[in-house]
């Protein structure tokens, strides 16, 4: 009786004392009331029973461990019913410490937008930030206060699954999508009940794993690191990002989870970062597989002095903390440290003033059926595809076409359309949730169009059966629509492929009804860069649709249809072989480069294969035409603490209003050490009605013409620059130089 009264004066101490002082003083006065196995409970993260995003871990004894203040944090935890059941158990715990509940909110809660990588393809940072807006407002709505999302890892290699996660291979429109996702996740600031938490991951370098292999090695310069893979993760730290998470490979030799200069020296160090950091699900008992800790208490003793703060999963912390204090190995200021980290977001999210404030079943409802969540699907759908080719300009079709074949594997697929990485809420009727392309179809042409379909193969595997079918739909059309691609879990984690061309015979099929004559429009729906030579050769348009999720269907039909005129680009440089891989597009030159493909002169070039790729960064077609001019420059000198304006005027020449992203790029001519052939500084996204005129600026500062040099010091060179302005990272229209002065 004496504990319990003690305990309750205590509680009702600490919370009288919470009223009036700040949250860095409420969690030290709450840290002062814990105890050892109370603090550790902090550090450690359960996965739901219901589903898992990882290897599975049973524990028969879940709800007793929350009861007694042992676990912090559940993951994969989905609606109001669920986290509240799980809240009320650690409302049960002697000093009533709230749950956090995370989820993998990648692209979308209920409403699916597109993938990351085809959100990206928009160019369209408010669009961008606007889903990551909506997603947080339903995933809060459903009880979730922390999202492991954004991904920002570079990623120069399509052969890696996860680059349908992140924004691409450029750090400078990585990070400017880093940061509009994370002020969308987590609104004007922690606390708000339609917001989650940002995570951003994978800390630090996971895009470069060797051969394009998931949880593969990474090794790189230094330079490397701080110029191309750190400037995304200082962007979202900056928008306020709060939490981190470490990522599952080695850095030079040291695994990322016990990586003490990411962790300590850089992200808690150099940036000062305040929130916490997550481990990725099992990574620090999985120090072991790399052979960098013999057992799971050494990895605890790694991961904890490298600045790892909770463990998703693995139990090394529950496990073995206790024991690493008492040999005196690590000081319980690492301990506190960790703790008070993630105490302070819980108390900065208003779980300590109702740890129920997010489980609202009304909110949720009214959250989860918003028709403005549905439209804005639509349209954000619709920026993201990307126009590859139209010849003869086949697009846009007339809602006046007779007849319409549509033909592929995926034309009436619906799960397919929400990519990986959806959240696969339970009792969900896709079929009634997700536009199929074929209804997206419907919903658009008129009565007086027919619309013909045929399969005309799987995805997967080398069975033709349905190709004469295919060809008979075919040959009855007077356009043809074919939708081609991987399924949907062939890009995303553990999905890494050696072989990135359209998968099976579905290219063949293309062959087939390329033959008959007819006009052919390809839809190529996937996560990733893919190869599909015949088809970007023969076929006259091609629409690289992504995967765009709940609204799949009706944003191509808008598209198909010219009622979106498209304007994505691409967000990574897409090859023409496997043997081109890593292929970006701000590579360094050489001692001997290439002029052209034919150029084999013992320079830097393949004896069998060209050295362009098949679709280069920045990349995009439109309905219309658009003409550059008037680049001009406010100096030809300056000054490391002046600035140069850049303006050029851009022109739409051609018969549709549509939307242009000029792209600024810089050449620094010669430096300390080699320096980019071109590196993007800039891009406006501009819509222009027919026969529009618009002036683009961009500005040029120090900051833009900053490199790290060899001594890691971020600085300008005197010299000569170039300023490009184009199109693409190829089609640069207009060019100048300036020098830059001491």
């Amino acid at each position: 009786m004496k504990k319990i009264v003690t305990t309750t004066l205590l509680l009702a101490s600490f919370f009288a004392f919470s009223q009036s002082k700040t949250i860095d003083q409420k969690v030290d006065a709450l840290l002062k009331q814990m105890t050892l196995e109370e603090k550790i409970g902090q550090l450690n993260q359960y996965n739901d029973d219901s589903k898992a995003t990882g290897p599975i871990t049973v524990d028969n004894d879940k709800a007793s461990q929350i009861r007694n203040g042992q676990v912090g944090s559940l993951l994969n935890c989905l609606g109001t019913e669920r986290t509240r059941s799980w809240q009320k158990l650690a409302m049960e715990s002697r000093l009533k410490i709230p749950l956090l509940f995370g989820q993998d909110v990648i692209h979308g809660y209920k409403t699916t937008f597109p993938v990351p990588l085809g959100e990206a393809a928009s160019w369209d940072l408010e669009a961008i930030q606007k889903a990551a807006r909506i997603a947080a407002v339903e995933a809060s709505a459903s009880g979730i206060h922390w999202t492991f999302a954004p991904m920002v890892d570079i990623a120069r290699d399509p052969r890696w699954g996860r680059v349908m996660e992140g924004a691409g291979e450029d750090p400078y429109l990585g990070s400017l999508i880093a940061k509009a996702r994370v002020i969308g996740f987590q609104g004007e600031k922690l606390g708000g009940i339609d917001a989650v938490m940002a995570c951003v991951k994978h800390f630090a370098a996971y895009g470069a794993a060797v051969g394009g292999r998931d949880y593969n090695s990474v090794d790189m310069s230094e330079r490397m690191l701080w110029e191309i893979y750190l400037p995304p993760f200082k962007a979202a730290l900056d928008a306020g990002a709060a939490t981190f998470m470490n990522s599952f490979n080695d850095l030079n030799g040291i695994p990322a989870t016990g990586n003490k200069y990411l962790q300590r020296d850089i992200l808690k160090g150099k940036w000062g970062f305040k929130g916490f950091v997550v481990s990725d699900w099992g990574s620090i008992g999985e120090m072991q597989n790399h052979g960098y800790a013999k057992d799971g208490k050494e990895a605890a003793y790694l991961a904890i002095t490298a600045g790892s703060d909770m463990d998703m999963e693995s139990r090394c912390y529950k496990n073995n903390l206790e024991a690493l204090l008492k040999e005196k190995r690590i000081d319980i200021q690492l301990v506190d440290d960790a703790v008070k980290r993630i105490l302070r977001k819980k108390f900065e999210l208003g779980l300590f003033d109702d740890p129920y404030r997010f489980c609202n079943p009304e909110r949720e409802k009214a959250a989860l059926n918003n028709p403005e969540h549905t439209k804005a699907a639509r349209e954000i759908g619709a920026k993201s595809i990307v126009l590859l080719k139209n010849d003869s300009n086949v697009l846009p079709l007339s809602k006046d076409t007779k007849t319409i074949a549509f033909i592929g594997p995926l034309v009436k697929e619906y799960k397919q359309n929400m990519g990986f990485w959806d959240v696969d809420l339970p009792g969900v009727d896709y079929e009634k949730l997700v536009v199929s392309q074929w209804d997206g179809l419907q919903n658009k042409v008129g009565k007086n169009t027919k619309l013909l379909y045929a399969k005309g193969c799987e995805i997967e595997g080398d069975n033709k059966d349905g190709f004469a079918e295919a060809v008979k739909i075919a040959s009855q059309a007077d356009v043809v629509i074919m939708s081609i691609g991987e399924k949907r879990d062939m890009s995303g984690e553990a999905k890494s492929r050696s072989n990135i061309h359209v998968p099976g015979v579905q290219e063949e099929l293309v062959k087939a009804i390329q033959a008959t004559g007819k006009p052919v429009v390809v839809l190529i729906n996937t996560g990733r860069p893919l190869i599909f030579n015949y088809t970007a050769d023969n076929v006259p348009a091609i629409l690289y649709t992504w995967w765009l999720g709940t609204e799949a269907g009706n944003s191509i039909a808008d598209v198909l249809f010219g009622d979106v005129n498209p304007g994505g680009k691409l967000p990574m440089t897409f090859p023409r072989e496997v043997g081109q891989i890593p292929i970006y597009y701000n590579h360094f030159n050489t001692g001997r480069p290439a002029k052209n493909d034919t150029d084999l002169n013992y320079t830097s070039a393949y004896i069998d294969l060209s050295i362009s790729p098949k679709f280069p960064f920045g990349f995009g077609l439109s309905y219309t035409t658009f003409q550059y001019s008037d680049l001009k420059l406010s100096k030809k000198k300056m000054k490391n603490n002046e600035t140069i304006e850049v303006t050029a005027n851009i022109t739409n020449t051609g018969k549709y209003g549509g939307e242009e992203v000029v792209q600024l790029y810089l050449r620094d001519k010669f430096g300390s050490v080699v320096r980019p052939i071109k590196e993007l500084k800039g891009f406006e996204k501009i819509k222009l009605n027919v026969g529009e005129t618009k002036t683009v600026k961009f500005v040029i500062d120090n900051q833009k013409l900053s490199f790290y040099n060899d001594k890691l010091e971020f600085k300008s060179e005197p010299g000569d620059f170039d300023v490009m302005i184009g199109s693409s990272s190829e089609d640069i229209r207009l060019k100048e130089d300036f020098e830059l002065l001491n």
